[in-house]
This record gives structure tokens, C-alpha cells and sequence, in this order.
């Protein structure tokens, strides 16, 4: 989490909880006296150094879903491709899955590395106006594995938002891991000071994936692509459920997988193909007014918690 020091003890109760100094966890850990006066419950400096950092991002958007497997990285690529399509526009697309980076091979940039300015890490390019960031970067093989626990997690995106160069951006797309843990929970609380706009949610229509999606439901409010037949309704039924808005389905074509397999755009290899046009359709419903009006004011409580603290006048949330 993201209120966990980096040299924290496993179980840490997190600086903000009321156990913090005082629970058994907390035996031996350097930051004990700290926690326990209360001191370490003030707002973490980074958060207020992103918000000026990110002031040249316009728009950010969380790409998420609790269930593994369903497409959130391959729907983040070539939401990032579809928006780049627009030479009027800069995007950028980071990827805070710490332990399993995909973003790197399907937008076929694998053996490319970061390299540091006097202005921050500089992000690797796809095209003059598509810029991505990964720990993919950052290892020596594809294969290498991140075992790390979730301060260290916490760190690495800490530097994503707070050391990457930038530069003036109109969207900044963030690609998720599955789940509601370490990285969802540093994302929201970083990004709490800069604003986050909104985000998609993916899914699968089996029962069993919506389960998990009602989870991610509780991080934020926008939905999904749907790729299956349906078991219970799939995402059409939850969202007249839940009232959310459908943004669209994307019919299941082996060609996105070779695409994101050799690291190529999808968009532009089959551009007439009814995938590309769910998703240009997608990008054009978000790209609308009157969808962003919705965007922003579908942020659930989730991201409103951890946003109360640090909000601004025209915080979305």
C-alpha cells in the first residue's frame, strides 16, 4: 500500500491505521516510534509533488478488472493506439503491473530501455505522439522475474508518476494488474492530489469474472468490453444493475492476439474489422463531452476516500 514504508515489516498496519506504531507488526520496525506519536499519518509529500509534476497531463484514465487474463492490457494498448490516431494529440500509457509486464512486447517495444535526462526518465516512444513507461524497461530480460512486496511496488510507481518526463499530455493511460491490492491502492492515492478522470473497467461475461469486476467496481464507475458470450447477462446486464454505462463490446478475433503478439497496432493491421471498429467506437464515446462530463462524475467512493484529503477545486471526485 501505499502508506507502507519501504522498510516496513511484511504485516505492517499501513502509517495511516490506528494501529500504526502499536500492533505486533510493528515490533522491531525502525519507523515504530513514528508511527505510534502519529506523525506519519501526514499527507505523503509525493503526492503533492505529482500533482505539480502531472499539471501537463490533461486527462488520466485507469484501465482495470479483478480478474487476471481478461484483456486489460491489450485493451490498453490499442486504446493508447486509437487515441495516438489523432496527430492532434499526445499520449501516454503506463504500465504499474510490477510483476507481470506485457505493455512492453505488445507494443513491440522489448529490448528498448529508459535513459535519464536532467528532466526525469525519459519514456520510450512508439510514435512521435505515443510514449510508454514499464519496469520492462528496466530489467535486463523479458524473463526476468519482480519479486518484490508491495513497498517496493509502492516505490517504483511512486517514480513512474513523480521522476518520468512527461511532457505536455492529453491522456495518460494506466494499465492495471488484476486484483484490488498494492498497485491499485498506490495509483489512487498518488494520483488523489492530480485527479483522476475516470476509468474502464474490463471484463469477460462469465459469472465468474463479474465477480470480481463488482469488486473493481468499488475503485471507480465506467465500464467494459466484452469479448464472450455471456452466462448471467455479462457486462449489459451489470450495468443496468449497478446504472453505468456500457461503453462496448469487442468481438473475440485471434487476429488482436498475433497483433499484440508481434507488437503491432491491431487498429492499423485490420482497421476495418469489426474489433477496430468496437474500438474506435469505444475511443469516440470517451473522446465525446458529454461522456467525459460522465466520466468525471462517476468516480465512486473508493478513489473519493482516498481523494477527500488532497482535493482540489476541480477535483472530479
Amino acid at each position: 500500500m501505499a502508506d507502507v514504508p519501504n522498510d516496513a515489516p511484511e504485516h505492517c498496519p499501513g502509517t495511516s491505521s490506528d494501529q500504526a506504531g502499536k500492533s505486533s507488526a510493528c515490533q522491531g520496525c525502525p519507523n515504530q516510534n513514528i508511527c505510534a506519536s502519529g506523525a506519519a499519518k501526514a499527507p505523503d509529500p509525493a503526492i503533492e509533488e505529482i500533482r505539480q509534476k502531472l499539471t501537463s497531463v490533461k486527462h488520466k484514465i485507469l484501465v482495470l478488472s479483478g480478474k487476471g487474463g481478461v484483456g486489460k492490457s491489450t485493451f490498453s494498448a490499442h486504446l493508447s493506439h486509437a487515441l495516438a490516431s489523432d496527430d492532434s494529440k499526445e499520449i501516454a500509457l503506463l504500465d504499474v503491473d510490477i510483476c507481470g509486464p506485457s505493455i512492453p512486447k505488445i507494443m513491440g517495444l522489448e529490448g528498448e530501455q529508459v535513459h535519464q535526462s536532467g528532466s526525469g526518465w525519459s519514456p520510450v516512444y512508439v510514435e512521435d505522439n505515443l510514449a510508454v513507461m514499464s519496469i520492462g524497461f528496466l530489467l535486463s530480460s523479458p524473463d526476468d522475474a519482480v519479486i518484490w512486496r508491495g513497498p517496493k511496488k509502492n516505490g517504483m510507481i511512486k517514480q513512474f508518476l513523480r521522476d518520468v518526463d512527461w511532457g505536455e499530455v492529453d491522456y495518460l493511460i494506466v494499465d492495471t494488474p488484476p486484483g484490488t491490492s498494492d498497485e491499485h491502492l498506490s495509483i489512487v492515492q498518488y494520483l488523489s492530489g492530480a485527479g483522476i478522470d475516470g476509468a474502464v473497467i474490463i471484463t469477460t461475461p462469465q459469472e465468474v469474472s463479474l465477480q470480481d469486476v463488482r469488486k473493481e467496481i468499488r475503485f471507480c464507475k465506467k465500464n467494459t468490453s466484452q469479448i464472450f458470450p455471456p452466462t448471467t447477462g455479462g457486462a449489459q446486464r451489470m450495468c443496468e444493475e449497478l446504472n453505468l454505462p456500457l461503453l462496448g463490446r469487442v468481438p473475440l478475433d485471434p487476429r488482436i492476439g498475433r497483433s499484440c503478439d508481434e507488437g503491432r497496432s491491431f487498429l492499423t493491421e485490420v482497421p476495418d474489422s469489426p474489433a477496430a471498429v468496437a474500438y474506435q467506437n469505444i475511443v469516440q464515446s470517451k473522446s465525446s463531452k458529454p461522456q467525459q462530463a460522465s466520466l468525471k462524475q462517476t468516480c465512486l467512493t473508493q478513489i473519493r476516500d482516498y481523494s477527500s484529503s488532497h482535493s482540489t477545486p476541480d477535483d472530479p471526485c
